[in-house]
């Protein structure tokens, strides 16, 4: 199958689903180098979906020639639809395409992207491939996107009450301290879903670090405990800072 082919018509749809205004808007909310169409994040799904429809004898090696090739060209919409086809055939994806969504990740730049990757391809793999390793590997990368998406890949698997807390407790307390303020969401992110299902948990793993961890982190991380949770690592919180 010709993937080029199939590239240039997915192109074509996203072109003329897009809009000059929602462009110029997008490309400057997301601070971003590339090329906006103005293509909406449900009409981007269903150009994805539609191939998957039209093609359903598109092969593994297909697939992935795909995606690199739609990645290929620095069109925010076109790195868009190959991140959903990847979360759409997520299933069959192996160990050997681990090196394929890792060079995407250091190419994103954004959370637009590196977000989804993360967390719904990546983190759908993470314990079928055992990816652990890898995610030791990015959790201390210098770039921190890298760092950011090692978080974000063991989220799936803790919002289902399972996962790996204790990886994830060694990634946070690492990067506790760090200025970069998408690490620091991140850290809140994965703890606030966690805590909808384990609030004890992440209460007293927040609580005693309470003096370390940021204020945007704390602030997601509160938001599904209870009132009287809130109010104790708050002013713990506050008492340190008086000190």
């Amino acid at each position: 199958m010709d993937v080029r082919l199939l590239a240039d018509e997915a192109e074509a749809e996203l072109r003329a689903r897009g809009g000059a205004k929602r462009a110029e808007h997008e490309k400057a909310y997301l601070r971003s180098g590339l090329e906006h169409y103005g293509v909406t994040v449900p009409a981007i799904r269903s150009v994805a979906k539609s191939i998957g429809r039209r093609y359903p004898e598109l092969s593994h090696n297909d697939l992935i020639g795909l995606v690199v090739t739609l990645w290929s060209v620095p069109v925010h919409e076109r790195r868009m639809t190959a991140v959903e086809l990847l979360k759409l055939s997520v299933d069959g994806l192996n160990k050997d395409d681990v090196c394929v969504l890792e060079d995407m990740l250091r190419e994103s730049k954004t959370w637009a992207l590196v977000d989804v990757l993360a967390a719904s391809v990546i983190g759908s793999l993470v314990e079928r491939l055992e990816l652990g390793a890898t995610l030791d590997r990015w959790a201390v990368d210098g770039d921190f996107w890298m760092r950011r998406s090692a978080l974000l890949a063991l989220l799936p698997g803790l919002c289902r009450f399972a996962g790996d807390f204790e990886r994830f407790s060694g990634y946070a307390d690492s990067m506790l301290y760090e200025k970069e303020f998408f690490v620091r969401k991140a850290i809140g992110w994965v703890l606030r879903e966690t805590a909808r299902k384990r609030p004890a948990l992440v209460y007293e793993w927040l609580l005693a670090r309470v003096q370390g961890a940021s204020g945007v982190t704390i602030r997601e991380a509160i938001k599904p405990l209870s009132q009287q949770q809130r109010a104790s690592i708050l002013a713990a919180r506050s008492e340190d800072r008086r000190r």
